[in-house]
């Protein structure tokens, strides 16, 4: 992956708005006690107003008696716009001006507590005003309440359409499910449930909300048992399985009757537990023409791969080699770790096929192949602008040219499990598929099918940025086996009704996230602080994947690709005319991490230290724990 790659993974698609820096502390504020928590933990809307057109897109609530409603939701939440300006605490945050600046510098500070009050006196679309007050509600522990205020958008503001970072929208509603849905199911003892909720948005796949058409049915929150809140996985072996993709002798794709997929390799069920793997030494940079293939260097001429076979833990951080930390090798890292797969992005950059045949030989892991298919102008052979253009014939010529080299080279190697094409080339990174998506898609399909005539041993994905243009891809793209995403959506993974339901419904595929991650750097928190967060991410994003696998929930994923397995320091750009020699911790753009922002030479779960050692020296941070825990649980 090249710096401008990892600059659009790690900004399109995610979700949340943040424009300034946090006004942050080393680490967050004690919590708060609420004035008003209001009269019902679960509200009975029903009791104050009435339902129209439930399950239509011409839902609506009507409030017949607003006070009750506002004594029985309580502070903060709508229609209750009183009880904050009479708190008394809220009254000496505004003597002191601790509320004063846009409210979106209110998303992540420490102060949980002036987060809450700012945004429940923001000027802001509604939908948005009350989802961002949930959040300081949730950051601060009154889960209970933030439920309300998430379940409230839904009731009250199903159509609320908020931006991007990059001013694409964001559906406010179908997020509130997902927070509800997350919440619940971490705080099970609550023995709150969400049921028969869903929020359809029709045309929601461009970026045009104009032809969005909402089909609103806000379920209900019910309380009951905590062991009733979270759904036992389904026996699928009580199933009935309707189709089966074989691929060769040792992959299959299987879709049972509820319409759950399932990846098999060698007979037995595989969940994806991959990596992106790109080590590169502290100092070089494809800016300036420096990174070598890490594939093939060897800086101690001992006769081994550097990274994979030489890299040393630094156990006690003190960024020396002591006795004790002796060479292990990343490879066996990984292995240790629990990966199976690790992810190359493209083959011709990575160019030593046989340490990859030695991956799966030695450790086990086996590895997703991929070509860049015109993103970045790679393979086209297009200039960078106007870049690839996927109607032109010569251009589809040179990339397919550039794809058939992969397969002829790694079509018969075992270590191969699948074929990836593109890198959210969607996202049009000098190309032309976000102007011409269906000139994109359809050429997507025409290269797969030519793959499928020599090479029908192994399953075809391709790498999309998030869902954009999902309908697009379902209508052009039948002869791909796969849907992959590069999705940052933050802590809570990726979300049920906002990911996994349309994915399900529009494009019936087993599903791989082909990038998730997050960075172990917030500006004013601590190094352990940031690692925590890192870690908490991961482990929730993991978990996202796990619950929606074959048997639970939406019941299509197939396992997911950590972004990434080491920091590459060279990513947020290098001096002028020199190479890093520092580790950047300037902001790139805003993002759904500690303090609201992207730092993208901190994405590994491992790091170089001080950099003493490149590319030798591992500093293993909590996230590679924590992972560990769950990666290597069934095994």
């Amino acid at each position: 992956m090249n710096k401008k790659s990892a600059l659009i993974t790690l900004t399109v698609s995610c979700f949340v708005i943040i424009f300034c820096l946090p006004l942050a502390y080393s680490e967050p504020l004690p919590s708060f006690k609420l004035y008003d928590p209001g009269k019902e933990v679960v509200v009975d809307y029903g009791k104050y107003g009435e339902f129209e057109n439930i399950g239509t897109e011409k839902y609506k609530y009507k409030i017949k008696d607003r006070e009750g409603l506002a004594a029985a939701v309580g502070e903060g939440i709508f229609p209750n716009s009183k009880s904050v300006c009479e708190d008394p605490v809220f009254k000496k945050y505004q003597e002191k001006k601790k509320l004063t600046g846009s409210h979106w510098s209110y998303v992540n500070t420490a102060d949980y507590q002036a987060n809450f009050y700012r945004w429940a006196i923001a000027a802001e679309e509604p939908g948005v005003k009350q989802f961002y007050t949930a959040v300081a509600l949730e950051n601060a522990g009154h889960i209970e309440h933030a439920i309300k205020a998430y379940y409230a958008v839904v009731i009250h503001f199903p159509k609320s359409v908020g931006k991007t970072y990059w001013g694409t929208p964001w559906y406010v509603a179908p997020a509130s499910l997902d927070r509800i849905l997350f919440l619940t199911r971490k705080y099970s003892e609550l023995g709150l449930k969400l049921v028969d909720a869903k929020v359809e948005i029709k045309n929601r796949y461009d970026d045009n909300i104009s032809n969005d058409i909402f089909i609103v049915n806000p379920g209900k929150l019910i309380k009951g048992d905590s062991q009733d809140v979270i759904d036992a996985p389904l026996d699928l072996g009580k199933l009935k399985v309707i189709e089966e993709k074989k691929f060769g002798e040792n992959i299959t794709l299987v879709k049972y009757e509820n319409g759950h997929w399932q990846m098999r390799v060698d007979g037995r069920p595989f969940m994806i537990k991959g990596i992106a793997y790109q080590p590169s030494k502290i100092g070089q940079s494809p800016d300036i023409g420096t990174l070598e293939d890490w594939s093939k260097a060897d800086d101690n001429q001992n006769g081994k791969i550097d990274a994979p076979y030489d890299s040393w833990v630094d156990k006690n951080r003190n960024n020396i080699q002591e006795g004790g930390e002796p060479a292990v090798g990343d490879f066996q890292l990984m292995k240790d770790l629990g990966v199976n797969v690790v992810r190359v992005y493209h083959h011709t950059f990575t160019a030593n096929k046989k340490i990859f045949q030695q991956l799966y030989k030695d450790y086990g892991i086996r590895v997703m192949i991929g070509d860049f298919l015109g993103m970045y102008a790679v393979g086209s052979k297009a200039p960078w602008y106007p870049g690839t253009n996927y109607s032109d014939p010569q251009q589809q010529s040179n990339m397919l040219e550039s794809v058939m080299q992969m397969i002829s080279n790694y079509k018969d190697e075992p270590c191969v499990l699948m074929w990836v094409l593109g890198n959210e080339t969607n996202y049009g990174i000098a190309n032309n598929a976000d102007e011409e998506p269906e000139a994109y898609y359809h050429f997507v399909n025409e290269v797969a099918k030519k793959i499928k005539e020599i090479d029908p041993n192994h399953p075809i994905a391709v790498c999309n940025g998030d869902i954009h243009f999902l309908d697009i891809f379902a209508e052009n793209c039948p002869d791909v086996d796969i849907f992959g995403s590069n999705s940052y959506r933050g802590k809570h993974g990726f979300g049920y009704y906002n990911f996994w339901l349309p994915i399900k419904e529009v494009a019936d595929r087993p599903t791989v996230i082909t990038e998730y991650g997050c960075s172990a750097y917030g500006h004013k928190y601590s190094r352990e602080y940031a690692e925590n967060f890192q870690a908490e991410y991961l482990v929730n994003n993991w978990r996202g994947i796990e619950i929606n696998s074959a048997g639970q929930g939406a019941g299509i994923a197939i396992g997911g690709v950590l972004f990434e397995f080491v920091d590459e320091w060279w990513k947020a750009g290098a001096p002028p005319g020199y190479p890093d020699i520092i580790q950047n911790v300037i902001p790139n753009v805003g993002g759904p991490f500690v303090d609201g922002w992207y730092y993208e030479e901190w994405f590994g779960i491992t790091s170089q230290g001080d950099g003493t050692d490149s590319p030798y020296m591992r500093q293993l941070r909590k996230a590679y724990f924590e992972l560990q825990k769950f990666w290597r649980q069934a095994e």
